[in-house]
């Protein structure tokens, strides 16, 4: 317990003690001192100033954050999050943040990236498949505004979450059709989510097959991927930037 806690504890017994005394409450023999402690005018001066300055319902700092946590985090309704049936294998359960990551990400992979939801990651962060490794904002930002420019329509076939630590994992099936060519791929994958102290995306491994390839000519041509891209794919830098080509994407979506 701080210092300040156990302040505001005793500050917070002086105040009773105090009503008790104006109510002419009978005290017990053993708080007869307290009583003419608590009676003196510099005690009940001290009191009401500490009175004033606590914070109603926050008596310490853990709980203030585990209040911020729950009041002011990130929702499906707050991010706009399209998938929010999140199926958990049986004996695995989400608490509410990661359950916003988690449909967060569902919706990235099926081609509906906005500012929001890259929000949730840390600007540092990592996106990796066996042909991608982009590290940082400008790196994997592009991968996901990339894939429903190539790619129409995605469909995710189905998803459990199947680890609730951290990494979060996922086994995902989402089924690919190449823009012009109609041509329809079906890819199963793992996908694990790494979340920071601040509750931040630090990283996301898609394995397909739950394999990720490795060797120098493999990392180098992924490395190569994740800088050629954004050189092709436009990310949105504003809100309304953003909100103009997410419209015109749900109305191609809809044809």
């Amino acid at each position: 317990m701080s210092n300040n806690d156990i302040c505001q504890s005793h500050c917070s017994v002086l105040l009773i003690l105090l009503q008790l005394i104006n109510m002419k409450v009978p005290l017990p023999s053993n708080l007869k001192i307290a009583k003419q402690v608590a009676s003196h005018p510099a005690a009940k001066s001290f009191a009401t100033k500490v009175h004033k300055k606590m914070p109603a319902g926050t008596p310490s700092e853990s709980a203030k954050a585990q209040a911020d946590a729950s009041a002011g985090g990130p929702s499906f309704e707050s991010i706009g999050i399209k998938n929010t049936d999140i199926v958990q294998k049986s004996g695995v359960s989400l608490d509410s943040h990661q359950k916003v990551l988690v449909g967060s990400v569902l919706d990235l992979f099926t081609g509906n990236p906005t500012l929001k939801h890259l929000s949730l990651w840390s600007r540092e962060a990592t996106f990796q498949d066996p042909i991608t490794k982009a590290e940082g904002y400008d790196q994997f930002a592009p991968q996901w505004y990339g894939l429903p420019a190539l790619f129409h329509p995605i469909v995710l076939q189905s998803h459990t979450v199947v680890s609730a630590g951290n990494p979060i994992e996922i086994k995902l099936s989402n089924s690919y059709t190449v823009k012009g060519i109609k041509s329809e791929q079906t890819m199963d994958s793992l996908v694990r989510i790494d979340v920071g102290p601040d509750g931040k995306i630090t990283r996301v491994d898609d394995r397909w097959n739950d394999n990720m390839p490795e060797g120098a000519v493999a990392q180098t041509l992924r490395k190569l991927n994740a800088v050629s891209v954004p050189r092709f794919v436009t990310v949105p830098k504003t809100e309304e930037e953003d909100a103009k080509l997410k419209s015109e994407r749900e109305s191609q979506q809809s044809v």
